[in-house]
């Protein structure tokens, strides 16, 4: 199997959250995972960064946020350079679609769980 190494975009302790839940699979499935929230805490052994830090080697975004909080990320997600980023249910935007596309960033409009219970990640 290839690991992706994939970053969590809106990541949380609360474990009723599809964040959460997605961390646990991901790591589950043997990827590395990246979180970013804006509460600190842990997830599947792995810290919640709060700061916006360059990060390497990121193979997905996957997305956790609605539109109006994704603004404040555009330029962390464009300067990240991911292979594609996958806009969760309820997740999707024209926007953010639209920078990516002109940085030929594949966007993905999915659900991470289902990619993983199907094997299609």
């Amino acid at each position: 199997m290839n690991s992706k190494r994939t970053l969590i975009l809106g990541a949380t302790t609360n474990s009723s959250r599809y964040a959460y839940m997605a961390a646990n699979k991901l790591v589950d499935h043997g990827h590395e995972i990246v979180l970013i929230g804006i509460k600190k805490g842990e997830v599947a052994g792995v810290p919640i960064q709060n700061k916006l830090e360059k990060q390497n080697n990121i193979d997905t975004i996957t997305m956790y946020l609605g539109p109006k909080n994704q603004v404040e990320y555009y330029d962390f997600i464009l300067v990240t350079k991911p292979k594609r980023v996958i806009f969760n249910p309820g997740t999707w935007n024209p926007e953010l679609i639209e920078k990516l596309e002109a940085k030929n960033i594949e966007a993905i409009d999915a659900c991470t769980l289902v990619m993983l219970a199907a094997n299609t990640y």
